[in-house]
């Protein structure tokens, strides 16, 4: 009879316990929070969080600026402005937040289901509006001008008229396959040690750098065709159409996130379209893949989305590091080594004084005409200078390149190697034998399937690395189809390319296409010889010609004439901004804008008419961005200070500026008034212990 009571009161305690916890629970009937107020609440301690890195990072770096490590100046490198800043520190909010909520249950089917999709549409919504997120992911407001039509904006944004963000800076990578992460947000692929890729686990990234890429110095074949200014216009356009900001918390516990952002600065600069299309891809891809992947130009596609790709930012693209010499070159004017012992890039990496102290650009730059570019051999990938002793300077320890862009492949979700060659059309590789065949080099073929254990599990940077070049090429058949692929997406969905015909008339385009990377070499150095084709590794002398034949453009073409018959003028200066001239169906009309920290006030543009400007031109005003506060421009441990055009975040002592500007870091010291105090005080104990002392010895 004991037995069943007891198992009564346990049984009706556990009914209970069942009830309340199903009213409590989240989404239940009675005192539980609402969905709104949850959510609220994960946004709320997830920018917490976030905060909390962010400053811990800069505290961290404050007091290591004596020392700084290698992973600092990577960091420094790539530190984002204010604008690309805010967007990255939303994007990490909402990744921590989606993390927490899927934690909590908040799933529309089982746990098995990847949160992205197990959360529902209405809850990513409401986490991406309250973390930042969605202002980034909205169409921008584009101008209506009549410079819209002339002019893409700095921002590469309103390109495309319908979708004004594609192709801009501060949006996503475009993803051309499903990401590939462990827990279906941000763990790269090899984050757990206990997943399985067809029965193995991914090898760490070290370790491939250790046994399939690293080569020594010594392990350089030269190119026969092209010189080591191939390589660095690589780098060059490389850094300018896809850039990933440094994270805006580098020590938090995660990685990345959905909306995770890169800047794309488009250059407005045309010659350089013109150099990169027509000298530059066609030399990497050899004319057979150019001619399949890019093609002649057929005119601007509005449904051709030109935004950089995640697999071409984060690995195709980077082939060239393959490519990147361990010695830097400098010749004298008669193009012989004089400068002292060779430069060696561990002893040239962040040390710009070797150019105002060592000779200048000249030298630099005949060696990059004059010596063969690296080439890509299987057994030679990526030399030491790279792999052992990036980033130099100081016993703080060095980076490893290669392990760098394998690890990035991952932790940017990019899936694996035969994927991509899917992708592209290419045949799967299933068996040793495959590889074997993919990359001519039985012995590279053994060394990578001993690490990886089958095909589908190679990171796609080493797969197409790996690939034997395609004839007149210096890549393999996959990296000559993503790069060419990503190559004609800018072009064709651009709608300011150079040969699209409503951009410039004929006799300008005829100019642009006399225009060539010697022709700015001329212009820019002190050389006054150069190669005809810079690209090309030239022989000095022969193979150098004189400036005076080299063709360049002839700016007479944009000339343009005042109309005869003109009654207005010019304004006068707009203060604090400017303005241009444009023409819109036969009228003259001036477009103003204002500097950075100014608006308008009073009409964006004026129209020239019989009687004078049909307007008067507007003024530009100081925008107190202190009175922001929905997005303040300083941290809440920051005094905002307004000034003209611009504001400053003031800490109280011994806070001190953070490296954003924007946040207060403890700098470690008392305050100043407490040493004053301090220094006070002892000086009133050492004068009353004199005085004493004269009192009682009296």
């Amino acid at each position: 009879m004991r037995a069943r009571a007891v198992l009564g009161v346990v049984l009706a305690v556990t009914c209970a316990g069942a009830v309340f916890s199903f009213l409590l629970r989240p989404g239940g009937l009675l005192w539980g929070e609402t969905e709104e107020s949850q959510v609220r609440g994960i946004v709320e301690a997830s920018r917490l969080l976030v905060d909390k890195s962010v400053y811990a990072a800069m505290r961290r770096n404050l007091h290591k600026r004596e020392v700084i490590s290698p992973a600092q100046l990577l960091s420094f490198s790539k530190l984002p402005e204010p604008t690309s800043r805010a967007a990255s520190r939303a994007a990490e909010v909402m990744e921590a937040s989606v993390q927490e909520a899927a934690r909590r249950g908040h799933l529309r089917s089982g746990p098995s289901q990847l949160p992205t999709d197990a959360l529902s549409e209405g809850l990513l919504s409401a986490i991406a509006n309250l973390s930042g997120c969605l202002p980034y992911m909205l169409p921008p407001r584009c101008p209506a001008t009549c410079l819209a039509s002339k002019y893409r904006l700095i921002s590469g944004a309103c390109n495309n008229r319908d979708h004004p963000r594609w192709g801009a800076s501060n949006t996503a990578l475009a993803r051309w396959l499903p990401p590939a992460y462990e827990d279906g947000i941000s763990e790269p692929r090899g984050w757990n040690p206990h997943f399985l890729y067809k029965g193995f686990p991914l090898p760490p990234v070290r370790e491939v750098t250790r046994r399939i890429i690293h080569a020594s110095n010594e392990a350089v074949t030269g190119d026969d065709r092209y010189s080591d200014l191939l390589t660095a216009w690589g780098q060059y356009i490389d850094h300018d159409i896809a850039f990933t900001p440094q994270s805006a918390a580098p020590s938090a516990p995660w990685v990345g996130a959905d909306c995770q952002l890169t800047c794309e600065p488009r250059s407005p600069c045309f010659p350089i379209q013109i150099i990169t299309l027509r000298d530059y891809v066609p030399r990497i891809l050899g004319p057979e893949a150019f001619g399949r992947h890019v093609g002649p130009y057929r005119g601007y596609d509005p449904s051709v989305d030109p935004t950089v790709s995640n697999v071409f930012s984060t690995a195709a693209f980077r082939f060239g590091h393959a490519t990147i010499h361990p010695l830097v070159q400098r010749l004298d004017a008669r193009f012989q080594e004089h400068l002292g012992p060779r430069l060696l890039l561990r002893d040239a990496f962040f040390r710009p004084w070797r150019l105002l102290e060592e000779g200048g650009v000249d030298p630099v730059m005949r060696g990059l005409l004059a010596r063969p570019a690296k080439l890509q051999v299987q057994d030679q990938l990526l030399n030491e200078e790279l792999t052992e002793r990036l980033f130099v300077l100081s016993d703080a320890g060095t980076l490893d390149l290669a392990s760098i862009n394998l690890q990035r492949g991952r932790d940017h979700g990019l899936p694996g190697y035969n994927e991509w060659r899917q992708f592209c059309g290419l045949s799967r590789l299933e068996t040793r034998a495959d590889l074997g065949a993919a990359t001519a080099n039985g012995s590279m073929a053994d060394r990578i399937l001993d690490l990886y254990g089958h095909p589908d599990n190679i990171d796609v940077w080493l797969g197409g690395l790996a690939e034997t070049f395609l004839p007149g090429a210096r890549t393999g058949p996959l990296f000559a189809c993503l790069v060419g692929k990503q190559m004609k997406a800018l072009r064709d969905g651009d709608r300011f390319w150079w040969e699209h015909r409503a951009v410039f008339t004929e006799a300008q385009r005829r100019e642009l296409g006399r225009h060539s990377l010697s022709r700015v070499i001329c212009d820019n150095t002190g050389l006054t010889r150069v190669p005809r084709d810079a690209f090309r590794v030239g022989q000095w002398p022969q193979d150098f010609e004189s400036c005076d034949r080299i063709p360049g453009m002839d700016l007479r073409a944009w000339r343009e004439a005042p109309p005869p018959d003109d009654a207005c003028g010019f304004p006068d200066q707009v203060e604090n901004g400017g303005f241009l001239l444009c023409d819109e169906s036969g009228r003259r009309v001036l477009v103003f804008s204002c500097h950075h920290g100014f608006q308008l006030q009073g009409p964006e543009q004026v129209t020239c008419t019989r009687r004078g400007w049909d307007s008067q031109p507007p003024v530009c005003r100081d925008i107190n961005e202190c009175e922001d506060e929905v997005d303040p421009p300083c941290h809440a441990s920051a005094r905002c200070k307004n000034t003209k055009g611009s504001f400053q975040c003031e800490c109280s002592d011994p806070h001190v500026p953070g490296e954003d500007g924007r946040t207060c870091v403890d700098s470690g010291r008392l305050p100043r008034a407490s040493v004053v105090s301090l220094v006070l005080g002892a000086v009133l104990v050492c004068s009353l212990a004199g005085l004493t002392w004269t009192v009682v010895c009296r």
